[in-house]
């Protein structure tokens, strides 16, 4: 045996005092380096295996009157989108379905693509439920919460003093 089997390979090798001191973070550097192993370096992310999920983007602003919130979900229709709310806890769940289809004399090409998401979102302030509205237009779903009169009430500006 030589000296240089002895030696780590690289310094990712090398296991710190944290590493040791905290099994987790451990268990979760072995487990990157196995995937790192397995993978041999492409950009595949381990648990997925290369499947495309669909995760809308979501936007929320606050001003003194109301919640605005926008998700981005393109090419979905109104029907496949739900919208509730449920105390101060807005959630957006639906279901994106693709489909494709290309005929030529020497081919036939099909290809269909579905998954379903959820979006929860926990708002800032209470919101008059009985005043929400949401409008889908150009695959943006934007929602206006506007503020119950109880949640303008109970802000207030807080003076700061000068030391």
């Amino acid at each position: 045996m030589t000296s240089k089997q002895l030696s780590p390979v690289s310094r990712q090798n090398i296991a710190t005092r944290r590493d040791i001191d905290n099994p987790v973070l451990s268990l979760w550097r072995d487990t990157d380096s196995f995937f790192d192993s397995f993978f041999g370096g492409l950009d595949y992310e381990p648990l997925t295996l290369g499947l495309m999920a669909f995760n809308p983007t979501i936007d929320v602003t606050e001003s003194d009157k109301e919640i605005r919130v926008l998700a981005e979900l393109p090419g979905m229709d109104e029907k496949d989108i739900n919208v509730s709310l449920y105390r101060d806890t807005l959630m957006i769940t639906g279901e994106k379905r693709a489909e494709s289809e290309q005929k030529d004399k020497d081919y036939h090409h099909v290809e269909r693509s579905y998954g379903s998401f959820s979006r929860t979102i926990q708002l800032p302030a209470e919101a008059a439920t009985d005043k929400i509205t949401a409008e889908l237009k150009k695959g943006l779903l934007t929602i206006v919460l506007p503020k119950s009169a109880r949640a303008a009430e109970s802000t207030r500006k807080v003076k700061i003093k000068v030391a």
